[in-house]
């Protein structure tokens, strides 16, 4: 079953597979960071890495029914107007509910973190989620909506590999393997990060409603939706990560300015001290 690993094709591929398995992986490790974040602090490292764990389980499932993921293409129902046409698919469908509870989630996040709470009851209600299982559950959702985008990049990157139809399968789940270690080394950090700067965490959520917007627009194309004629088309992904690793960078510089005043601010401030501090009297 392994004999592919024996091809230098074979190890290119997986190697390329599996760094584009991590990139796809960033927006899922955002919202579990998030999700994370709001459970007691005991339990944000278990909910960070049972959410990983689930993550690979169902992208390994998916990967064995990779067929039906395929075949969920085809459109189920059409619609015609004199301004609009679209051929629902099963794929477009589930892009489409990812959007939109990615949409409905970031918008609430960020209004509980601007918004001052009129209660003590909302405050606590907004800092925590009642329950790691609630936490699990909606990660859960959108491992799910993420594993789409996964293993459809994963079906084509390794399509035509191999002589045996289970060769292109045993890449596929290996680099899945990697590539959730891998981000369970570091998503702890992040998300330690991520917590640590408020600033970030509103980054991090309007990454999310970009994502969300994306895979509306994904769903869109899969359609073949038009709207007066003219045909929604395919948002490059290399645009949308370039769009955040560019907010990160201006981010980044931005937090190492604010932390250069800070350190300016208390060399003032023991300067003035130092002024104000009466001279001490000969015995």
């Amino acid at each position: 079953m392994f004999d592919i690993l024996s091809s230098p094709d074979a190890w290119v591929a997986l190697l390329t597979l599996t760094f584009l398995e991590i990139v796809l992986g960033i927006d899922n490790i955002i919202f579990i960071s998030i999700a994370a974040n709001k459970l007691p602090e005991k339990q944000q490292k278990k909910a960070t890495f049972w959410g990983l764990v689930l993550a690979m389980v169902q992208r390994i499932l998916l990967l064995f029914a990779v067929s039906l993921l395929i075949g969920l293409k085809n459109p189920f129902y059409f619609v015609e107007t004199t301004w609009f046409t679209a051929g629902i698919s099963g794929q477009a469908l589930i892009l489409l509910l990812g959007g939109l509870f990615l949409l409905y989630k970031s918008t609430t996040e960020i209004h509980e973190k601007v918004e001052l709470p009129e209660h003590e009851e909302e405050l606590l209600e907004a800092k925590n989620i009642t329950s790691l299982r609630r936490a699990l559950f909606q990660i859960l959702i959108i491992d799910f909506i993420f594993s789409i985008d996964s293993i459809l990049t994963a079906v084509g990157m390794t399509s035509g590999i191999g002589d045996k139809p289970q060769d292109a399968l045993v890449l596929m789940v290996i680099a899945v393997v990697i590539s959730i270690i891998i981000m369970m080394v570091f998503a702890n950090a992040i998300r330690v990060f991520i917590n640590k700067h408020p600033s970030m965490q509103l980054l991090a959520l309007s990454f999310l409603i970009l994502i969300g917007f994306m895979l509306i627009a994904e769903a869109a194309h899969l359609s073949h939706a038009s709207f007066f004629g003219s045909e929604v088309g395919s948002i490059p992904k290399g645009y949308l990560y370039f769009a955040i690793s560019f907010s990160l960078l201006v981010e980044f510089l931005n937090m190492k300015y604010r932390k250069k005043e800070e350190i300016i601010e208390d060399l003032e401030e023991k300067k003035e001290v130092h002024k104000v501090k009466p001279p001490a009297k000969d015995p």
